[in-house]
């Protein structure tokens, strides 16, 4: 796992205009971009979306950069949010340091992403919905 202070790609509730997006990240970006996980599927959740690693597939969202100061907070607020905690086996998601691709300019860049955790990603491969454009906010 990286020491780094990486962006965070975000997907579901976090993105601009949706719920979470101004409870948690209004104050504390100093930038957020267009951009696209590779990789990853895209399935229904409840009221949220959840991010499975599958080959071919494409995840849209934004590449979310904290402000140098507000970083330690955001990182422990939204690990809280996402109910994450390393190691923990009852995570529904798990952070993970992935390349994103970043729309503007094609970079890619490493960022902290959500994923499903492995046992919810099974369940979600079993009788989950896939969202086929990849965006939730097109949904």
């Amino acid at each position: 796992m990286s020491a780094q202070k990486l962006p965070f790609f975000v997907y579901g509730t976090l993105r601009p205009g949706e719920p979470n997006h101004d409870l948690f990240l209004r104050g504390r970006t100093r930038s957020e971009e267009p951009g696209r996980l590779n990789g990853a599927v895209l399935y229904e959740g409840p009221g949220y979306p959840y991010a499975v690693e599958e080959h071919g597939g494409v995840v849209y969202g934004e590449v979310v950069t904290a402000l140098p100061e507000a970083y330690g907070e955001l990182l422990v607020a939204l690990d809280r949010l996402e109910e994450y905690a390393p190691g923990d086996p009852r995570n529904f998601y798990e952070r993970v340091e992935r390349e994103v691709v970043l729309d503007g300019d094609g970079r890619a860049v490493p960022a902290w992403v959500y994923v499903a955790a492995p046992s919810v990603a099974v369940g979600l491969r079993a009788r989950g919905k896939v969202i086929g454009s990849g965006d939730w906010s097109a949904v």
